[in-house]
């Protein structure tokens, strides 16, 4: 025959483990594409995340506002609750940055109790944005508790 003491690679099946695999995998990515392209299924990320912000909306009270003036326990929580959620734009001893100052005697949408917690759990237009879906209405009764004492200082 033809032995030239090199390795030849004339007629070699692929394993069938590997085609199966190959296969598979064409499978799956079809599957894949489909499912989850917006143009051929129409599924998208923003519409679910909207769905589900609705949701959280609906089952939340904006107007349950609580009153934790004086709690010290509640105005702790809602020290942490600021630091970790509106520090970012009212700087973390909440003078104001990319946000306004919360220090301030008087705000420019409201200064009591319930402006506060209204401006928090719905936000305003072209700024700060409604909170009541990801920290909830406890929590921002005991934000505006902690705001409360910062202004009387």
């Amino acid at each position: 025959m033809h032995d030239t003491g090199e390795p030849q690679e004339s007629h070699n099946n692929i394993p069938k483990g590997w085609l199966l695999f190959f296969v598979g995998v064409i499978i799956f990515l079809i599957g894949y594409i489909v499912s989850y392209t917006p143009a051929i299924s129409g599924w998208s990320f923003y519409k679910k995340f909207e769905q589900e912000l609705a949701a959280a909306t609906k089952a939340e009270k904006p107007n349950a506002v609580k009153h934790y003036s004086g709690d010290k326990n509640a105005i702790m929580e809602g020290k942490k609750i600021f630091a970790s959620t509106c520090a970012p734009c009212h700087n973390a001893d909440a003078t104001g940055g990319i946000g306004s100052n919360l220090t301030a005697t008087t705000l420019k949408f409201g200064s009591d109790e319930k402006d506060l917690y209204e401006s928090i759990a719905t936000g305003h237009p072209n700024g700060m944005p409604s909170f009541l879906p990801q920290i909830g209405t406890d929590n921002i009764s005991k934000v505006v508790a902690y705001l409360e004492t910062l202004r009387k200082k």
